[in-house]
């Protein structure tokens, strides 16, 4: 996959800036139908009110118009790569965060334990969310018990977080065009795991006697006694951060997958924080060892999720908390914005473009608040968000002049 974000010989190899972005996770909201503010403009954010005030601001579309991405690809794209073109399934962003070392040729699937009835129907997709050591045992269970048939695949079993599970299958003529078995739905019975394709039936055929003997060492368990699969991926390796842009990144992530889609690009992972606070801490810690950082907060999106318009809110005012701590670390490109936006009236990603700010010594103040509003009539306009990446290597000066 040839990458087309930026002409050749216009990073300046011997430049020095530093980038810090600063993902509010689904931070885009819509108009609250009773007062017609969105969370961010309800919020209270001093922090990022005083940044504004000297940022340039606008929006972002992480995919194109009208199209709703995942955390996946809304990612990508903030690190700079179009996510139409660089596609990676949830698997391999799963493999990746929870520190597999992926080969080419490898297939990853992301697990959920779940409870299934007597009959074999969908009770719970998540099994009642297990603790992280619950899973763990019961990984461990499958592992000890497990033999495939197929004596020329290699499975790989890792715990995840809760009732999240990564397998990795590898062996020759594996690839992972495989139906989901995850219903999406309760009362019904998992989908069998049908080969798209004629590449696929291998894989197909591997992750069915999986399930089928993973189901029978389970088969006296009352809450953890089924898995079901869903997210499958071939890798194939990206060019990374370093190879594109001449970057040593670094990312600074509470959630496996927001440090496996970080590790696809060839970002470091100096830690796994268990807060935000510790999020912060490591990017403090590791401040001058990096020239990009990347640190994510996840709590607007998932109480967008819930459809917990005041519990995002919240999550946007602690958000703002710690930026005036990053800002102190005084990057030469500090960038803040969203994956995607998640408003809590959808109770879902969505579309709809997400705010921006870029700040620099070269940015266009235009504002004193940072939302929807002010960022819309922003100097910056509504760029793709594979365009971000390009906007502040300019503000970090470590672009140079294309052509004569």
């Amino acid at each position: 996959m040839k990458a087309v974000t930026l002409p050749d010989d216009v990073v300046n190899p011997d430049a020095k800036g530093r980038i810090i972005l600063v993902v509010l996770d689904g931070v885009g909201g819509l108009p609250h139908p009773e007062h017609g503010r969105t969370e961010l403009e309800t919020a209270r954010t001093p922090n990022l009110d005083r940044l504004a005030a000297e940022s340039s601001l606008g929006r972002h579309l992480p995919v194109e118009v009208g199209i709703t991405p995942g955390s996946g690809p809304g990612h990508l794209s903030l690190f700079g790569y179009d996510p139409t073109r660089f596609v990676v399934g949830r698997g391999a962003l799963s493999a990746l965060g929870v520190g597999f070392e992926l080969e080419k040729g490898d297939v990853a699937v992301r697990l959920n334990l779940a409870t299934l009835d007597a009959e074999g129907r969908v009770l719970d997709r998540r099994a009642g969310r297990p603790s992280d050591a619950e899973a763990r045992e019961v990984v461990d269970r499958l592992r000890e018990g497990i033999q495939l048939r197929d004596e020329g695949v290699r499975f790989f079993l890792l715990p995840e977080k809760e009732h999240r599970v990564v397998l990795v299958l590898r062996g020759s003529g594996l690839e992972a065009e495989v139906q989901d078995t995850d219903p999406q739905a309760t009362g019904v019975p998992p989908l069998p795991p049908e080969a798209l394709s004629p590449g696929s039936r291998r894989t197909a055929q591997v992750l069915e006697d999986l399930v089928g003997q993973a189901r029978a060492i389970l088969a006296g368990e009352a809450q953890i006694n089924g898995i079901l699969a869903r997210g499958f991926a071939l890798y194939e390796g990206f060019p990374s951060l370093r190879d594109r842009f001449g970057l040593r990144g670094a990312a600074h992530a509470r959630y496996p997958m927001y440090r496996g889609v970080a590790r696809l690009v060839g970002m470091d992972v100096p830690g796994v924080p268990n807060s935000d606070e510790e999020a912060v801490a490591l990017l403090e810690e590791n401040a001058g060892a990096f020239d990009f950082h990347f640190i994510h907060m996840k709590a607007p999106d998932s109480r967008g999720e819930d459809g917990d318009f005041d519990g995002k809110v919240a999550a946007i005012e602690e958000a703002d908390g710690w930026i005036a701590r990053i800002r102190a670390l005084e990057p030469d490109a500090l960038v803040v914005t969203g994956d995607h936006s998640t408003p809590a009236t959808l109770r879902a990603h969505s579309w709809h473009p997400v705010p921006l700010l870029i700040h620099s010594r070269w940015s266009r103040p235009s504002a004193k608040r940072f939302h929807e509003g002010t960022c819309r009539t922003g100097d910056l306009g509504v760029i793709r968000g594979r365009e971000i990446m390009s906007l502040a290597l300019a503000h970090a000066g470590r672009l140079q002049k294309f052509g004569a």
